[in-house]
């Protein structure tokens, strides 16, 4: 036998139905006993419900009762139907709406990015130029030393100038003195 398998089911309504709430509302000389054989796991050979029900039978009033609280049953689950889907509807919108938002966000992002990239590669380039005319200024300057250094070496008023250098020199000393 199949764990799912059953091969016989009794199912005996007590004859004692003080022990159970009177709200079942199970009629005391009608204790109808059911027998199943050979149920297996197919549904359509379960009897009906009305069929367990032993107040059904004649009851107009109780029938329309219950098809009044299917019918409530119905439509409250038609109204959390559709306020599901507007909930879900509401949900995606506002999803929709913040990636949106965090794509305009990226498209900003990406244009400060490229206009960053510009200005530092302005001010490499500037930075770099700047460099190159230090450096030439430089290696100018030198020359001039250079030039200035062989002019007094060759010049014949060397000697006037050591003088007025010395002078000069001398001039400090005391001022710086008295």
């Amino acid at each position: 036998m199949q764990p799912d398998e059953l091969t016989q089911l009794e199912y005996l309504l007590s004859s004692n139905l003080n022990q159970y709430p009177s709200h079942f509302g199970l009629i005391h000389n009608a204790t109808p006993a059911y027998q199943f054989n050979s149920l297996s796991n197919n549904l359509y050979q379960l009897p009906q419900v009305q069929e367990f029900n032993p107040q059904s039978a004649g009851n107009s009033t109780s029938d329309e009762t219950d098809e009044q609280q299917v019918r409530i049953i119905n439509e409250r689950k038609q109204r959390r139907m559709i306020s599901n889907r507007e909930s879900a509807r509401r949900s995606r919108m506002r999803k929709q709406k913040h990636l949106d938002e965090l794509w305009s966000q990226v498209v900003w992002l990406r244009n400060e990015n490229h206009q960053l990239i510009d200005k530092l590669n302005h001010v490499s380039e500037s930075r770099d130029q700047a460099i190159q005319e230090n450096a030439q200024l430089k290696e100018e300057a030198s020359e001039l030393r250079q030039m200035i250094t062989d002019m007094q070496l060759h010049s014949p008023y060397r000697s006037v100038i050591r003088d007025f250098d010395d002078h000069e020199s001398c001039k400090d000393l005391t001022q710086g003195k008295s």
